[in-house]
């Protein structure tokens, strides 16, 4: 077995290793944070090509909704303005994943063992969300501003264009877009020199 093999067989055993606690050193460059981490690389591969969707629209919203952060959690709330009261929502992990959602993805996928804190596992929930969101509200798995606003509102309050009432979020759902266009303009670049170091790290 080959030493890079051992390592990753080491790093898979111990989950917290290797890489479990990665920060990409610049969150806007789609191809340092793949070729920093390329777990990473493959995690987004894997969804893709199971859900459909172009990588860059996922790795857009997990960097708006957790900046990469597998432990995000979303703000405190407090009663009467100043007494500790838990948190705004249920929202934890990289994909920022409600309770409630995470549950349906689980009980859909049949991917008892996934975890919220867990990059591949978020992927996989941002990849079977769009997919989702593309049979029933008919949003192009391309279209990261309709996707992001889905992502946000819920396929009942996209249909019911709740949106519209919230400037703020159309203003970030842009940005997503825009981050989208960024990553996959980038990615374009730098496919061909991580697919080759994907597979040469690989075998």
């Amino acid at each position: 077995m080959r030493l890079r093999s051992l390592i990753l067989v080491i790093c898979v055993l111990l989950v917290t290793g290797c890489g479990g606690n990665y920060r990409p050193s610049n969150p806007n460059n789609l191809c340092t944070i793949f070729e920093e981490n390329e777990d990473w690389y493959a995690a987004a591969l894997d969804s893709q090509k199971k859900w459909g969707q172009p990588l860059q629209i996922p790795m857009a919203i997990i960097k708006q909704e957790s900046s990469f952060r597998g432990d995000a959690l979303p703000p405190k709330d407090y009663l009467l303005g100043f007494i500790p009261w838990g948190r705004v929502s249920s929202a934890y992990g990289f994909a920022q994943v409600k309770s409630a959602a995470w549950s349906d993805y689980l009980k859909e996928t049949g991917n008892w063992g996934a975890d919220r804190d867990d990059f591949d596992d978020a992927m996989d929930f941002v990849g079977w969300y769009m997919n989702k969101t593309h049979k029933i509200n008919g949003v192009s798995k391309w279209d990261a501003y309709g996707q992001y606003l889905n992502y946000h509102e819920g396929w009942g309050g996209y249909k019911n264009k709740s949106y519209r009432k919230k400037p703020w979020l159309v203003k970030v759902a842009k940005k997503v877009k825009r981050q989208a266009s960024t990553y996959g303009a980038q990615y374009r670049k730098c496919k061909d020199d991580l697919n080759q170091g994907f597979w040469n790290w690989l075998f």
